[in-house]
């Protein structure tokens, strides 16, 4: 990762720790032809990273049929971050299940996003919100720098 792109993401993860109120953790909206739920955070965590809560009953459940998209929403707390969607789906001809995510939306870049399988009879099994935190990143397994997880909001598909 380029040391300007470090730099943008430092910078973003500031302006959450500013942009960040009293109110409790952000909701995320998630919509498909089903409806539109909104949910909190199943973990969010301070900006550091290192004092988390966990909760569980904020993953929601929502119907996603084969060849519909899901519509994602984020609040500017989220936004003002790094966020990504990690997302897990079953092909319609069968195989294993397969794992995908998005580009990484850097802070005050986007708002929404709208998650197309590849097929158009695939099937979403979760969908996940995953807003970064820490400060600097640290070395995954194939030392490409990866930044602590600092708040998930967690869908999946009935």
């Amino acid at each position: 990762m380029s040391a300007a792109l470090r730099g943008v993401l430092a910078a973003g993860l500031l302006a959450g720790a500013v942009g960040c109120g009293s109110g409790g953790p952000p909701a995320v909206e998630f919509s498909s032809a089903a409806g539109t739920l909104s949910t909190g955070p199943a973990q969010y965590c301070d900006i550091a990273v290192k004092d988390c809560a966990n909760h569980p009953d904020s993953v929601i459940r929502l119907p996603v049929p084969p060849g519909q998209s899901l519509r994602i929403k984020v609040p500017d707390e989220v936004a003002a971050g790094p966020w990504v969607v990690a997302f897990a789906y079953r092909p319609a001809a069968g195989g294993e299940q397969q794992s995908g995510r998005s580009a990484l939306f850097l802070p005050n870049q986007r708002r929404d996003y709208e998650l197309v399988l590849p097929a158009p009879t695939d099937q979403l099994l979760t969908a996940q919100v995953q807003q970064f935190g820490g400060g600097q990143p640290v070395l995954d397994q194939n030392g490409e720098p990866a930044f602590p997880i600092r708040g998930s909001w967690v869908l999946v598909t009935s």
